[in-house]
């Protein structure tokens, strides 16, 4: 696809830190296209953000912590399109975009197994005390405390979509019972994910190890709340890589201070990174990544390739992924 200079779209890719799309490959592949602008520091504040975006057709937000609110798309007229560089679209006023003619994209479920091994690898963590047992013999001690052994226990899948069915799997792989919730509990979807489909209290209460796995909307803003976190079993393990603000931090703080459960595996945070006061920072109990379950070799040439596959597509008229 070629155009004259002056003809040649903008594709903006404002603040590209921690790296993502920088030094790609995929990305000579969008120069044949159009104009790459790409920053690879974030913006200072929101003027910066919209400065380096004025002027674009097409957006790629290359990393979620990046915010585009309705009052600063409605600062942006020439901007036709934005790509997320994942499944994720919480970052992005959808409904502004609509009403303003944007289409978002995302890229679904191409990562679902890398995250879900992500998920796992906390549980386990947690379950067998990683994090608190080489920090002792660090120190120089050697003390042997008890830890979680999972095959047999039941593992909570909160969210049956791509990730949610990968995790099923992973844990059935090591001898886990499974149960899940889904917006759908359609039985014929419990039976094609080999599971049963149980209400969201139940599964809280019941389980041995939650893992969720539910995408940020409003309507899942909050959804496991102080109430919830006390529904769970005592003795659980509880485990997050879908999104901060879908669980009440202070109220899974309280109930690992408390002993009701054996730790938490969490990558995701409401505000990232966390501030200094964040209630989870000070619990020993807890195994924390800096929301990288899709960041290794393969996971980035997944996100970037499709990321740039939907500009492509959106260039050549043919628009893929589009939600909202």
């Amino acid at each position: 696809m070629t155009a004259p200079d002056a003809m040649r779209p903008i594709i903006a890719i404002p603040a590209d830190h921690p790296p993502q799309l920088q030094d790609s490959p995929h990305l000579d592949r969008l120069a044949a296209c159009g104009e790459v602008r790409l920053w690879r520091d974030r913006p200072a504040d929101d003027a910066e953000k919209v400065r380096r975006a004025q002027g674009a057709t097409c957006l790629i937000n290359s990393r979620g912590a990046v915010k585009w609110p309705g009052l600063l798309l409605r600062q942006l007229p020439a901007l036709k399109m934005i790509t997320t560089c994942g499944i994720g679209t919480d970052a992005i006023d959808l409904a502004v975009a609509r009403e303003l003619g944007i289409i978002v994209c995302n890229i679904p479920g191409q990562t679902a197994p890398i995250v879900a091994e992500h998920a796992l690898a906390l549980m386990l963590a947690v379950a067998r005390q990683v994090v608190p047992q080489t920090a002792v013999v660090q120190s120089g001690g050697w003390n042997v405390p008890f830890n979680t052994y999972l095959r047999g226990k039941l593992l909570g899948v909160v969210g049956a979509g791509a990730i949610g069915a990968a995790m099923l799997d992973l844990g059935r792989a090591i001898g886990m019972r499974t149960q899940a919730w889904t917006f759908d509990l359609a039985p014929e979807r419990a039976r094609r994910l080999h599971t049963t489909f149980v209400p969201l209290d139940e599964l809280l209460a019941t389980s041995d190890v939650v893992s969720v796995h539910v995408k940020l909307t409003e309507q899942t803003r909050g959804f496991l709340g102080r109430r919830e976190i006390g529904l769970l079993k005592p003795g659980a393990i509880f485990v997050n890589t879908a999104r901060g603000a879908l669980v009440d931090h202070a109220a899974l703080a309280e109930a690992l201070a408390a002993g009701r459960l054996v730790g938490a595996g969490i990558d995701v945070f409401e505000v990232e990174p966390p501030p200094p006061d964040h209630p989870l920072l000070h619990c020993p109990n807890v195994v924390m990544t800096p929301h990288v379950a899709d960041q290794n070799v393969e996971g980035m040439d997944i996100l970037n390739r499709g990321a740039v596959d939907n500009v492509i597509a959106y260039l050549e008229g043919r628009p893929q992924n589009q939600v909202g």
